[in-house]
């Protein structure tokens, strides 16, 4: 039989198939393998019933996260915070650059509005216009805005998605409000590092409303470490978009003449607030020390 698994806990993996839900485990040559199943995996499997079944085999991935385990998502949604923690433009491109490069769609949900000012508030609604203008999906909201947790949910659809974002910001409150009964606990935010206490558990995918969402407030920070610097300029839509006009192929938009993605972030075009996070990922990029696998004796 098929299936996906929609949970992982204690050495057991539950299999989502025709239905109904199976307990399984994994095959004793997975270890020898190194298959490791995660939640989010399309896997085939053997069972006479519910409780005693053996997974067989997992099927390839279209991308995987470390933190939290889970493979196969759709989309991700970077909940935001406007205050407390502050919203930061480099944080939302680090995460949006992440997500890129393993294909899942991001979706930006912005809170805390009601407490800006009414200039903070104009600022956080122009941010909202350029990352709508490269094609990203975002929404403003109050706290516990009803309006914006439906819209929230249409943007989801039927797709398969995580929760990600800065600690402190609400991803738990917001996880608990979209799927009733889950109770995610939430963890008060840190005044003396300025951010959330980590809050995570086990990963299950719980449907809600067509869509699965993993119950879990998923990670606070990514790392770039499976990015390489030919691949950095195609993690950003803005740059793509025009990178045909550059006069070389393979322009990194750094010295390089006649580039046009430089002359649209002159003439304002591309936002300069990108352009610099561009740079700053990809010096990350180029001070990354090699990673060396060891030969296996």
């Amino acid at each position: 039989m098929k299936g996906q698994i929609r949970k992982a806990l204690s050495g057991f993996y539950y299999v989502y198939s025709k239905g109904q839900t199976f307990q399984t485990r994994g095959r004793g040559n997975f270890r020898v393998r190194n298959t490791n199943p995660l939640v989010g995996d399309f896997v085939e499997f053997e069972s006479d019933n519910l409780k005693e079944g053996v997974l067989l085999s997992v099927e390839p991935r279209k991308n995987e996260l470390v933190r939290p385990p889970i493979a196969n998502l759709d989309s991700a949604v970077i909940v935001m915070s406007a205050v407390e923690p502050t919203f930061s433009t480099y944080l939302l491109d680090r995460f949006l650059v992440y997500l890129e490069a393993h294909h899942i769609t991001p979706i930006i949900y912005i809170t805390k509005t009601d407490l800006l000012d009414e200039g903070l508030l104009n600022e956080m609604s122009e941010y909202k216009k350029d990352y709508e203008l490269l094609g990203y999906q975002v929404i403003l909201s109050k706290f516990h805005e009803q309006s914006s947790l439906e819209r929230l949910l249409q943007y989801i659809g039927e797709r398969s998605t995580v929760f990600i974002g800065q600690s402190g910001v609400g991803k738990s409150t917001l996880l608990n409000l979209l799927v009733p009964g889950l109770e995610i606990e939430t963890g008060a935010i840190s005044t003396a590092l300025g951010r959330g206490k980590h809050t995570t558990r086990h990963v299950e995918l719980i449907p809600v409303e067509g869509a699965l969402i993993a119950d879990t407030p998923g990670f606070s920070s990514v790392e770039l470490k499976a990015i390489e610097e030919s691949q950095l300029p195609l993690l950003f839509p803005d740059f793509v978009a025009h990178r045909d006009d550059c006069r070389f192929a393979g322009c990194m938009h750094l010295n390089e003449p006649n580039c046009r993605i430089k002359e649209l972030v002159l003439s304002g075009e591309i936002k300069q607030y990108r352009y610099d996070h561009y740079l700053q990922f990809l010096e990350e990029i180029q001070k990354r020390k090699p990673m060396y696998q060891k030969n296996k004796k």
